[in-house]
């Protein structure tokens, strides 16, 4: 009996301590998750975002349209909304980055996936203009990429 109450109290203690603490701010979100690339997403050259994502002077990027999939309409009505679709083949796949050449900031999103995981994302992203989808995959130390050109007619200009 007295070793559940001291069990209880001891519980009762921690939680109330990780309350305050978090009440206080001591827990930032942004310091208790991921970091966040805000270099990367704050570019507006597709180079200029990769760098900071996988190191300066390493960018190049190999085109792998036969072991990368980028499933996206040619004609999105509405830019705001595109679904877009990204598997690779490609063996231990690290991650799967998505940006746009012509949007405000090219990067779009990136996913770190975990080993023995299948490439697979399915998202839907926001075009600024008529551009080019870019799916880069990164596998081993290499940079695999494939492109399509999507024409936005509502929320673009409609090039």
């Amino acid at each position: 009996m007295d070793k559940q109450r001291r069990r209880f109290l001891k519980s009762s203690l921690v939680t109330s301590l990780l309350g305050l603490a978090a009440g206080a701010g001591l827990f930032i979100p942004r310091w208790v998750w991921a970091a966040w690339p805000s270099t990367a997403f704050q570019s507006k050259t597709l180079f200029g975002a990769l760098e900071p994502l996988f190191g300066s002077g390493s960018v190049n990027l190999t085109p792998a349209d036969e072991d990368i999939t980028l499933t996206v309409t040619d004609l999105a009505e509405n830019g705001a909304v595109v679904p877009v679709t990204v598997s690779s083949r490609l063996p231990d796949v690290e991650s799967i980055t998505l940006l746009v050449d012509k949007n405000p900031n090219s990067l779009v999103a990136q996913f770190k996936l975990a080993k023995n995981t299948q490439a697979y994302i399915k998202t839907n992203i926001k075009m600024a203009e008529t551009s080019k989808v870019y799916a880069v995959v990164k596998s081993g130390d290499k940079l695999y990429s494939t492109n399509k050109k999507v024409k936005v007619t509502l929320g673009g200009c409609g090039n």
